[in-house]
Order: C-alpha cells, then sequence, then structure tokens
C-alpha cells in the first residue's frame, strides 16, 4: 500500500480540455470489450491499421506440403518479419519459440483431410487456447457446402460463444469448395454470414470484380488469403489490389514461404500492406532483396 505521508494534493483536472475519446482504427470493433481490442491492436498495426499475417497451418489437411517439411528452418526464420502468424497448436508447441512474441491466430477447428472430404470439422478447446495465449481463434466455415455448412457455422457461432467470455477476437475463415465459384456474390454472402454470426474479423479470398463490395458489405475487417502459390510479381499485385480495395491485410503462406526467398519475399508484401507500395516497386524491392 502507498505511503499516506507525504502526499501532494491533486490539482492538474486539465479543466476545459476535453477527454480524448477516440474510436478504435478497425470498422466494427467500437463496441468491443478492452481485452479484444487489445489483442486486435497486436495483429494489426495500429498505424497502417493493416497486418501481415504468416500462415502456416497447412499441414492439419495436407501433411508435410512443399516449404513446411521442416518448419524449424522454413519458418522460424520468418516469424520476426510477420505481424502475426497463423498455425495450429501441435506446431506452436513444437516449433514455435515462445520468445517470438508475436502474436498468434490459433487454428481452432480440425477434422477431415484431403484423402477424405474436407470441411468435417469440429472445434478445440478453449481451456488450451488460453494456456496457449492466442490472440484470435480461427475456425473454418464452409458457406455453401451441402454437407458441412450448418455444422461449420455451429462451430463459429460456439467459438464466439468461447471468446466472449475471455475478450479473444474470433477470426471466420471462408472455405471455398471445389465446386463454388470465388466470385463478389459469393465471397459477399461468406464474409456477412460470418460476421452476422460474431467473427470479428474474416478470412477470405480476392475476387477480381466487385471485392470492393465484399469489403462494404461486411461490417467487420477482411484479410485476404494468399491462395495457392504465384509468381513472386503476381503475388504482390495480389496484395496490393486487395489492400487498395478495402481488404485490411493479408494471411499468406504458400505465396512467402515457397517463395525463392521467403524472407525477402515478406518483406515485399510488408512494403505493400503497410506503406502501400506499389507491386513493380514491391518487386524491385525483393529482387534487391534476394540479390544481397
Amino acid at each position: 500500500m502507498a505511503d499516506a505521508e507525504g502526499n501532494i494534493d491533486a490539482k492538474n483536472y486539465g479543466i476545459g480540455v476535453e477527454t480524448n475519446n477516440e474510436g478504435f482504427f478497425l470498422k466494427g470493433s467500437g463496441n468491443l470489450d478492452w481485452g479484444v481490442k487489445a489483442r486486435l491492436s497486436r495483429i494489426f498495426n495500429p498505424k497502417s491499421g493493416n497486418t501481415v499475417m504468416l500462415a502456416f497451418d497447412h499441414g492439419y489437411i495436407m501433411g508435410p506440403t512443399s516449404g513446411l517439411e521442416r518448419m524449424d528452418l522454413s519458418i522460424v526464420p520468418l516469424i520476426e518479419y510477420a505481424d502475426c502468424i497463423m498455425c495450429t497448436r501441435g506446431s506452436l508447441r513444437s516449433v514455435v519459440p515462445p520468445t517470438c512474441n508475436k502474436p498468434v491466430a490459433l487454428r481452432f477447428s480440425a477434422g477431415s483431410t484431403i484423402l477424405t472430404e474436407l470441411n468435417n470439422e469440429c472445434l478445440a478447446g478453449i481451456e488450451d487456447a488460453i494456456k496457449l495465449d492466442a490472440s484470435a481463434l480461427a475456425p473454418m466455415v464452409a458457406i455453401g457446402d451441402p454437407n458441412f455448412e450448418a455444422l461449420t457455422i455451429k462451430n463459429l457461432a460456439k467459438c464466439v460463444d468461447y471468446t466472449a467470455q475471455y475478450g479473444i477476437p474470433t477470426l471466420g475463415v471462408t472455405a471455398v469448395g471445389k465446386n463454388l465459384v470465388r466470385d463478389a456474390r459469393y465471397l459477399g454472402l461468406a464474409t456477412r454470414v460470418c460476421a452476422e454470426n460474431g467473427a470479428t474479423f474474416v478470412k477470405t479470398y480476392y475476387c477480381e470484380e466487385g471485392f470492393e463490395k465484399v469489403v462494404a458489405g461486411c461490417p467487420v475487417p477482411i484479410v485476404i488469403a494468399g491462395g495457392k502459390k504465384l509468381p513472386e510479381k503476381d503475388a504482390l499485385e495480389l496484395a496490393y489490389k486487395a489492400i487498395s480495395s478495402g481488404a485490411r491485410g493479408v494471411d499468406m503462406g504458400r505465396n512467402i514461404f515457397q517463395s525463392e526467398n521467403p524472407v525477402a519475399m515478406i518483406k515485399a508484401v510488408k512494403a505493400v500492406v503497410h506503406e502501400g507500395m506499389k507491386p513493380d516497386e514491391a518487386f524491385e524491392l525483393y529482387r534487391s532483396e534476394v540479390n544481397k
């Protein structure tokens, strides 16, 4: 307890100076709890309002895919350049150094693999996510899947119930089946459904036509998935177009860790996302990093 003796009378009340009640920097987040906002402020850069997330959760359905055979060799050197990492609890415990001091978007659903019918997933336990100091929980939602749409929406809703108790954001991850078209109509539906069911932010795909409408119709921030491996310049173009159309970041995996030079690539992606660097300039940055 503070010593009461020698206490100085209070006098600096700032009378006449208005209280600073700034709104939160991410849309749809103004009424969230303090803990949720604090975690979002770790995931998203408060200055740019954007994020570069490094995704390496692919193994939970794909196994040791190219670039993820030895995550201690391929992923750990990249973590320092990411704003946030997205992974499973298994890889977090077995590979990621606790000293990395990066926010974690924890893959929170698991189920079928590429050997069977995808999207049949269940949720992990909230207690373990808390033990792992997760900054966000990420369940998958399969909008348009006739077999598993309702199940995965139920998973999302249950995850939101969990996270609301502990001040943790929920990242709704939209999965697109083989027979579904990634157009603005579909993506607009999928992202809105995630938001309506309580997702704090949403991961989805970019589309060339109408992506601004997808962003406008979603009341929470959108980050885009990198998807399959593209040539480096094309991936930078993808990131630039998405950010220019209102996305608040990228959650890239294969376009970074399968790059010829992953460190150079993530640096170039960060320049696009946080500095608004145009694709040609970012590609030159990538090449200069490669040639160092």
